[in-house]
């Protein structure tokens, strides 16, 4: 491990929070590691929000405030620059969800050019990002998916919404910001996987602008990476790749045990990270036609794409590689890695208050869905406190 680099070093990783900043993190991840309080917030929130209680403020200050930059994309700027501060990069990622029809997919669309438009120019914004059902209506990517013929109308939809992806991707082509196209739900993940291919034929023939996203919880996104690596470097195209572990597990297994198919989640954790693992070396491989953002909250990961990088001798500021982590999540590697010289961004999810709930509750099961990385935040916080206060 290079003498500059140690995942443990709380007084690195908390270096950009005051003592109240790191108390009310404390208070937070201990309230989300409560699977009953996980279960029982959502619906009373809604309920409460819905007759009118005004719960809003407490949201706000508290889960809002520790994983979102605000409710716009000028109410995240100090956000931006609190993370350019300490050399990390910010991603824009206008996390509204849920409503499905033409007039909120042209607004997102919108949205989206307008975060791209934020990052012209500015090397403190890394990359823009999107999600396809921000964009379309999961229905009609679901029966694309399945391979089902469409009407007349619901192929003037499917048109529009290649339409939308094709002015973002433009857009950030036009404006020199790469663009992250999210992961999503195996049975719609196709469909994505299409768009962003023929997105990349647009776009990626000097350098890769548009970035794919492979979810190594399943089973099969090795083997379905290497495949589209080889097809792309056929066409003379660069080969944009963000590797994440996944979001949507319960709900994968579940789907597949009701529709009796193959589970496409990996047998157990040691398989996922083999695979993730597997995908860096393979990228680092192959990096002459490929750029990477290794989208981790997992040190041991992370640290094999340090060693990787080493060993080809690519260096720390290599603009093709990148480490990403979630605003207010594992700080201990964003901050500790872009100390010792490596590129990091961060996601930094932003919108209205009400709008973003569904995010943030996402966010809180999935943190309770991985305990291990729960109780590695608050050990890391109380190490930090008691060294300040031993300081």
């Amino acid at each position: 491990m290079p003498t500059n680099l140690n995942f443990s070093n709380t007084e690195i990783a908390f270096s950009g929070k005051s003592n109240a900043d790191l108390n009310r993190a404390y208070w937070l991840f201990k309230a989300i590691s409560s699977n009953l309080l996980v279960k029982i917030g959502p619906p009373i929130t809604t309920f409460a929000m819905a007759i009118g209680l005004p719960v809003a403020p407490i949201i706000r200050a508290t889960i809002f405030r520790h994983f979102c930059g605000g409710e716009s994309i000028d109410s995240c700027n100090t956000t931006i620059e609190q993370l350019a501060k300490f050399n990390i990069g910010t991603i824009l990622d206008y996390s509204v969800e849920g409503a499905e029809n033409e007039s909120s997919f042209d607004a997102t669309m919108q949205e989206t050019i307008a975060t791209i438009a934020r990052a012209k120019g500015d090397s403190k914004i890394a990359f823009g990002v999107f999600k396809v059902t921000g964009l379309a209506r999961f229905a009609l990517l679901e029966k694309m998916d399945a391979g089902q013929s469409l009407s007349p109308a619901e192929q003037a939809e499917y048109d529009r919404v290649s339409n939308r992806i094709y002015q973002i991707c433009k857009a950030a082509y036009d404006a020199k910001v790469r663009i992250f196209i999210d992961a999503e739900e195996s049975w719609i993940q196709n469909s994505i996987d299409e768009l962003s291919y023929q997105m990349m034929a647009h776009f990626n023939k000097q350098e890769a602008v548009v970035f794919n996203t492979y979810q190594f919880y399943r089973h099969d996104r090795l083997a379905a990476m290497k495949t589209a690596h080889q097809k792309l470097k056929a066409a003379g195209l660069f080969f944009g790749i963000k590797l994440v572990r996944g979001a949507y597990m319960e709900k994968e297994r579940a789907r597949a045990a009701e529709k009796k198919y193959l589970d496409p989640i990996q047998p157990n954790k040691n398989a996922s990270d083999a695979d993730y693992d597997a995908a860096l070396t393979y990228c680092v491989e192959n990096i002459a036609d490929i750029s990477i953002c290794a989208g981790t909250h997992n040190e041991k990961s992370s640290m094999h794409l340090v060693n990787l990088m080493t060993q080809h001798q690519i260096a720390k500021n290599d603009r093709r590689i990148y480490f990403s982590q979630l605003l207010g999540m594992s700080d201990n590697l964003s901050f500790n890695l872009s100390m010792a010289g490596y590129n990091v961004a961060k996601y930094v999810p932003y919108g209205p208050v009400k709008k973003v709930l569904p995010y943030l509750f996402r966010r809180a099961e999935e943190n309770t869905a991985i305990a291990g990385q729960m109780g590695r935040e608050l050990s890391l916080i109380v190490t930090e406190q008691q060294r300040r206060k031993g300081n």
